[in-house]
């Protein structure tokens, strides 16, 4: 049973970081931080109640798959997972039509796929608040997950000119870390060879808003230039989903990149240690870097519950969505 709608909204989505600004961040990490006080009071509001999350999952998921159906059932409301064996987006039918069927019955939906235009195609074709769980290009939900976390140990919500470094592949998560960082007026560095840094188009948007917003973003090969300093240092997997046949090729390249004891010298005293999961142990990160005493890594997979229920809250309240009384 759907929720009931209140008047009509002008539709909103969440497929990128740019669609957000600095209010729209405001009200998104508002409503996290406060469903995370009630989370760790024990006390749940079904404040979405009668809502049905859709969640389309062309990638394999633990975090986003579990935070999403446990985040959406907190609220009170309920989920349908649709895996691409069952659904065939593009196969046994069109992602269009796919879309337009799910708006019928759904009131939110949340796509983790490959290129964009999948999620892009099931925004244009549904009045339902449409999520990007994941694509090649961006993981919204990742970064925003990421620095509540770091406003949590850091005790703030305001973290500009936060020195945060990331090394590694220049991927989805660096694209949306970056893209967030320049909002929120932050200090980014990331690291990445020549032929893995992250994708123009991101990088100038990230520039253009960091002009406006006092954000600091340095691009360069150095690991130990892009940590040097650095309050929190992130990394990530080598070949991300998507790119599993270049891992050879990858793992030629990659070596000096990897977040160990001697690269986490360089950073601040007791830097912060970030991995968005799944990691490859010894090989983009060590154990004693992963498991060490500055690792809050588990925080950040714990704080995708807090940041996607929030995302969901927000998105429902723009598109008018109410519980039942």
């Amino acid at each position: 049973m759907r929720g009931n709608r209140g008047e009509p909204r002008a539709k909103r989505d969440l497929l990128s970081i740019m669609d957000l600004d600095g209010g729209d961040l405001r009200e998104i990490f508002d409503r996290s931080f406060q469903l995370k006080k009630e989370w760790q009071a024990r006390r749940a509001t079904p404040i979405l109640q009668g809502c049905t999350l859709a969640m389309i999952f062309e990638k394999s998921s633990l975090r986003t798959r579990s935070t999403f159906e446990i985040g959406i059932a907190q609220l009170g409301g309920n989920s349908i997972d649709l895996s691409n064996l069952n659904i065939g987006m593009g196969t046994r039918e069109s992602v269009a039509d796919i879309a337009r069927n799910l708006d019928r019955w759904c009131d939110i939906v949340m796509v983790r796929t490959y290129g964009k235009e999948r999620a892009e195609t099931v925004a244009r074709e549904t009045a339902a608040p449409v999520i990007n769980a994941l694509t090649d290009e961006e993981h919204p939900c990742q970064a925003l997950a990421d620095y509540m976390t770091l406003m949590a140990v850091e005790d703030t919500r305001d973290l500009s000119g936060f020195p945060i470094a990331y090394v590694g592949d220049g991927n989805n998560v660096s694209h949306s870390l970056m893209c967030l960082a320049a909002l929120m007026g932050m200090d980014f560095r990331i690291a990445a060879p020549h032929q893995y840094q992250p994708q123009p188009f991101y990088v100038d948007w990230a520039r253009r808003t960091a002009a406006a917003t006092g954000a600091r973003i340095t691009i360069t090969t150095d690991p130990r230039e892009a940590v040097s300093g650095a309050r929190a240092v992130y990394t990530d997997i080598w070949a991300s989903m998507g790119h599993e046949k270049e891992y050879a090729e990858r793992a030629k390249v990659f070596p000096p990149y990897q977040l160990n004891s001697a690269l986490l010298s360089h950073a601040e005293r007791d830097a912060y240690v970030m991995h968005d999961l799944p990691a490859r142990r010894g090989e983009e990160i060590t154990d004693e870097v992963m498991d060490g005493p500055t690792s809050i890594i588990l925080l950040q997979a714990e704080h995708r519950l807090h940041a996607q229920k929030g995302i969901m809250l927000w998105l429902a309240e723009k598109a008018g969505i109410r519980r039942y009384e």
